[in-house]
């Protein structure tokens, strides 16, 4: 469950909060996005920074992109779609592909930094988390 900081960013700033349903229809939609993983706060206390922060960097791009809150039940599964590894997160996205993501509390030239980077790169392919796959080459088979 979000903590009450979080509810009420929620609300105060109207995010949507997304699930596996319907992330896809609201990343598409949009020309740039970032998402917002909060994972437990009581575990990962940092998200209720995150949430004090994240509508400040909104407001810093000039509500270039847009943001949503991933819902808790959901958090779990999108994490491997998007491959980060610690919380909280945001993902940034454009028109729904991959342009990288920033975990835990960052100072806040940091975060423009990065999300300048973010914000000027082409997207790239999501990197999920497991295990390569490689294919075997089929020249040398052993008999």
């Amino acid at each position: 469950m979000p903590s009450p900081l979080i509810e009420s960013m929620i609300e105060q700033y109207n995010y949507p909060v997304l699930n596996e349903a319907s992330i896809d229809e609201f990343i598409n939609a949009q020309q740039e996005s970032v998402l917002f993983f909060t994972e437990n706060p009581t575990r990962f206390p940092e998200s209720d920074d995150v949430a004090m922060i994240l509508p400040e960097l909104v407001s810093e791009y000039g509500n270039r992109f847009a943001a949503a809150v991933i819902d808790q039940k959901s958090q779990r599964k999108l994490q491997g779609r998007f491959g980060f590894r610690e919380w909280p997160t945001l993902v940034f996205l454009r028109k729904g592909e991959y342009l990288g993501h920033i975990s835990r509390v960052q100072d806040w030239n940091d975060y423009i930094l990065e999300i300048n980077k973010l914000l000027t790169s082409a997207p790239k392919p999501t990197p999920g988390i497991g295990i390569p796959v490689v294919q075997a080459s089929s020249g040398s088979g052993c008999s």
